[in-house]
C-alpha cells in the first residue's frame, strides 16, 4: 500500500478550504462535505497512485506532477518510491501553475 505524506502547504490549504467554505460562506455542511471528498479522491491513492493524471502532459514545464481532480478543486501530488507526496489543494480557477512553479517562473523572467 502507498504512503501517503502531505506537505504543510497542502495541510494549509485544505485547512482554508474548510475555513472559506464554512466562514465566508456560511455553509458548514457544504465545508464537511467538500473536504470529505477531497481526503477520499486522496485516500485513493493508497491503492493506486498513479491514477492522477500526468500535469506535463498539459503544460510545457518538465515536471513529476500528477492532479486529481475533486468538484472544484485540483490536488497536485508526486510519486516515489512507494510514497505519494501531497504538494498542493488549490482551487481549479487559481493560477495553480504560477503558485505550483513560482520559483521557476521568476528564474526564467530573469533570464538574459
Amino acid at each position: 500500500m502507498t504512503k501517503i505524506l502531505y506537505a504543510p502547504e497542502a495541510a494549509d490549504d485544505l485547512i482554508g478550504i474548510r475555513d472559506y467554505i464554512r466562514d465566508e460562506l456560511k455553509n458548514p455542511t457544504a465545508a464537511e462535505n467538500v473536504l470529505t471528498r477531497i481526503t477520499q479522491s486522496i485516500r485513493n491513492l493508497e491503492t493506486s497512485p498513479e491514477i492522477g493524471t500526468p500535469l506535463s502532459k498539459n503544460i510545457r514545464i518538465d515536471t513529476d506532477y500528477r492532479y486529481l481532480v475533486s468538484g472544484n478543486y485540483i490536488t497536485f501530488y508526486r510519486y516515489a518510491n512507494s510514497v505519494c507526496y501531497i504538494d498542493r489543494v488549490l482551487y481549479g480557477k487559481r493560477d495553480y501553475l504560477a503558485i505550483l512553479f513560482s520559483e521557476q517562473i521568476d528564474l526564467e523572467d530573469e533570464t538574459p
